[in-house]
């Protein structure tokens, strides 16, 4: 996973993971936030309605082993799965292409809310500084995407299987014909949506989220199908805080099956560093300037992890 060759975008990134520092505190071997995590494997299978979409070779094998990382928002290690500040939840995918003689992969990043604070690296600098220095309130009322963000509903689940993810940024498929089709990824919940209120959340174990997964997995595997909203021509691709309208297309591209927590998982936690650039054939980031920004924090902050 290279740096971006923008250097602006790798400026703009530590300028973020400083701040973002400076709002949670160092913690050392641990995600700047979502830094509660749990990791675990299975499979995708695709549809066939994928392999039309996208030449991405992950679409048009019968399946690809996956790792899967759930979490929960900040960046404290020990926020408790029952403080409404662990929402919005995170789900991070990586699908494993290939294993010799180099190791090949793609991630998709997604969170429990379609809503981002901000559309380029200004805004999130800006937006991250303000809660560092109490002045959110300030931010917010100035700046429409925050305030949607902020504004939004983020219930907790009644546990990660019962959670709808939605990815931040736009991206384009390209199939064998050199058709491009521009999405935004969704993780549904083949369990169905579940959540608890204000009211249930304390009533609740403060790991109740993680102590549940391998219960779960004691009854069968937990699933998910990946779903993309499809974008229109008039639909906005390169601002990640414009939401396109609920009428459009949704394609179900596959199903993940989680059947195991990760043996030795803080290690392994610890190491990947997942990418939001797709950095495979048949799927390209589109001209959103969040996703070199996001990059470059995520690649520079998992090397600190790792030498940590």
């Amino acid at each position: 996973m290279p740096l971006p060759s923008d250097q602006a975008a790798v400026a703009t990134g530590q300028k973020l993971l400083d701040t973002i520092k400076g709002i949670f505190g160092p913690h050392p071997g641990f995600r700047p936030v979502h830094a509660k995590g749990v990791l675990l494997q299975g499979t995708f299978s695709p549809t066939a309605e994928a392999a039309t979409l996208s030449t991405a070779p992950h679409f048009h094998r019968q399946s690809t082993p996956v790792f899967a990382r759930f979490s929960s928002f900040t960046g404290l290690p020990e926020i408790p799965d029952n403080d409404p500040h662990a929402n919005p939840r995170g789900f991070a995918l990586r699908f494993m292409l290939e294993e010799s003689p180099r190791r090949v992969h793609t991630d998709i990043v997604t969170h429990s809310t379609p809503f981002f604070p901000a559309k380029d690296g200004k805004d999130a600098v800006g937006f991250f500084s303000s809660l560092k220095d109490g002045t959110v309130a300030d931010f917010v009322a100035s700046h429409p995407a925050a305030k949607a963000f902020v504004e939004a509903p983020k219930p907790a689940p009644v546990s990660f299987a019962t959670e709808k993810f939605y990815g931040v940024n736009a991206f384009k498929l390209v199939n064998k014909d050199g058709d491009e089709t521009f999405i935004r990824y969704r993780i549904v919940p083949r369990a169905g949506e579940a959540h608890v209120d204000d009211a249930e959340l304390k009533t609740l174990g403060v790991n109740y989220a993680f102590d549940s997964v391998p219960e779960l997995l004691e009854k069968g595997p937990i699933e998910f199908d990946i779903v993309v909203q499809v974008a229109e021509p008039s639909d906005v691709t390169d601002d990640c805080t414009i939401q396109w309208p609920e009428d459009r297309k949704l394609v179900t591209l596959g199903t993940i099956s989680l059947d195991s927590v990760t043996p030795g998982n803080p290690a392994e936690q610890k190491k990947i560093i997942f990418d939001p650039v797709p950095r495979v054939e048949g799927i390209e980031p589109s001209a959103d300037p969040l996703i070199d920004i996001r990059a470059a924090i995520y690649l520079t902050s998992g090397k600190e992890r790792r030498a940590a």
